[in-house]
């Protein structure tokens, strides 16, 4: 990622600030299905952004290692993981995904909200065991405008097609996938 795109999420998140600690939860557009996503294991989160879904998931029991390209986003979930008494079950480290997946086990779970890169598809079926759940959330062309960084119609069920669906949608800009390996 250029140097420049960095220092934008860096502002940005600055000026955002710490979340509330009751701000912790699935990424609004899973909610619903809060229940589908185990209460154990290891859970791989890209692009976390401040932390409210990785903090999420470690106060559900889970092992959460989260990643984001913005150092400032990072710092603000470690504060969010203490805060909420699960730094010692999250790990958060600034990584461009744009040199892929960061190394690591097998995962139960992986969270990528709105986030989207292609080129990472295949290995995040890949880091996912068997029975685990990915829930990736993304913009969408569906009801908002074309870009690169959007998905098309019907993308994301095509991308991971290989996966059992247990919910998708798409719509108002957004598109979303909920799937068990």
């Amino acid at each position: 990622m250029a140097d420049a795109d960095r220092r934008r999420w860096d502002e940005r998140y600055a000026t955002l600030g710490l979340p509330a600690v009751n701000e912790v939860a699935p990424p609004d557009i899973l909610t619903r299905h809060a229940e589908t996503f185990p209460t154990a294991g290891r859970a791989l989160e890209l692009a976390c952004g401040r932390g409210e879904a990785a903090v999420w998931l470690a106060r559900r029991g889970l092992e959460v290692h989260a990643v984001d390209v913005s150092a400032v986003a990072v710092d603000q979930a470690r504060e969010l993981a203490r805060r909420n008494g699960v730094g010692d079950r999250c790990r958060f480290d600034v990584t461009d995904l744009d040199d892929g997946l960061p190394p690591g086990p097998p995962v139960d779970v992986v969270v990528c909200h709105l986030f989207r890169d292609r080129r990472l598809d295949r290995a995040i079926v890949e880091r996912l065991k068997p029975g685990g759940v990915l829930a990736v959330a993304a913009l969408s062309e569906v009801g908002g405008t074309p870009g690169p960084f959007r998905a098309a119609a019907g993308e994301l069920p095509a991308a991971f097609a290989e996966l059992e669906v247990l919910a998708a949608g798409e719509g108002d800009g957004r598109a979303w996938l909920l799937a068990r390996r």
